[in-house]
This record gives structure tokens, sequence and C-alpha cells, in this order.
């Protein structure tokens, strides 16, 4: 096997759920081999990079393998490797994301008066309750 078509691997490898959803992401510039947009029909070889955008994931992986049919995850996985830059970022957006649901956002700068005030008394208060257990 020479080569194998952009949404026909996208789809093998698991990162879409049907190779429509890959031809059409591909068509929308969210998958691009070797830093350019590319075609759902170009064929694709093993050692090229992939740049796959779903949403606000962006992943880098490299072409390990080949297939044209869907198999299991396990089997899917050994199709490519994201190179270890992809997965800290990932790992960073995932960290973000969660301390915002949980109320937590990474402070601009140098607090301003009005915020020193509030962590004086948040402290005060924690101290006040660490006080009463004793």
């Amino acid at each position: 096997m020479s080569g194998v078509r952009v949404d026909r691997w996208l789809w093998a490898a698991r990162f879409f759920k049907t190779r429509s959803l890959a031809k059409t992401a591909v068509e929308g510039g969210k998958v691009h081999v070797d830093d350019q947009r590319t075609k759902p029909a170009k064929e694709l070889r093993i050692g090229q990079v992939l740049t796959i955008r779903k949403g606000i994931l962006l992943q880098t992986v490299i072409v390990d393998a080949l297939s044209e049919q869907r198999g299991p995850a396990t089997v899917a996985q050994t199709l490519y490797t994201e190179t270890p830059e992809s997965i800290e970022l990932r790992e960073i957006s995932v960290s973000r994301r969660r301390m915002e649901r949980a109320g937590l956002t990474v402070p601009s700068g140098r607090p301003n008066k009005k915020d020193r005030r509030a962590l004086t008394q948040l402290k005060s208060l924690d101290q006040d309750w660490h006080n009463e257990d004793e």
C-alpha cells in the first residue's frame, strides 16, 4: 500500500466518527498535512505530519502506519504518534479548562488595591476558622 486517502486514514485512526465528518473537516481546513491545507483525496504516506483541529483542541501527529479499515481503538493508536509538544499543549489546555470550570482564573497581572483587600479578608476568615477548631 503506497498511500491512503487522508479522510479514510483519519476515520480509520478514530479521529472522526464517520468518514463524512473527516471529509468535512479536511475540506474546512481543520486538517493540514505537512503544514499545508489539503483535500480529502490526497494520498497520505508514512512519516507525514498531520495537524488536526477539533474545536479548541489542536493535535499534531506523525503517521506511523496506513490503514483503510477502521478497527479497534488499540489498533488505531498504533497508526500514529502524537508529538511531545502536542501532548504538553493538550494537557495545559485541559487543566486550564478544568480551572475555569471550577471558577478559578489565572491573574493577568499584579493585584490592585481592591484585590489585595479581598485577599486579606479571605486570609483573615481562614485564620478565624482555623482558630475555632483549636
